[in-house]
């Protein structure tokens, strides 16, 4: 997988996750659809999880590669 489509992959698990968590708290579903939600909700957030993981070991990975490198605030676009 490659970096764009792990973000891209993460970010789209966490709209579902978003989505999963706003039905399951509307208090509409049956036990069978909630228990479907929650179900799907623990695999989001493991891959999530993973993900975020990945990107940590890559940043470890560069920062030994230069260790005169100092980490930095990230400044994200959508702010």
């Amino acid at each position: 997988m490659t970096e764009e489509s792990s973000v891209a992959g993460l970010e789209k698990s966490l709209e579902e996750l978003e989505a999963l968590l706003k039905e399951m708290e509307s208090g509409e579903l049956t036990l069978e659809a909630a228990l479907a939600h929650f179900e799907r909700g623990v695999k989001l957030t493991r891959q999530c999880q993973k993900a975020l993981q990945e990107a940590e070991q890559k940043v470890e990975i560069l920062l030994k590669k230069s260790p005169e490198a100092q980490p930095e605030p990230f400044d994200s676009a959508d702010e």
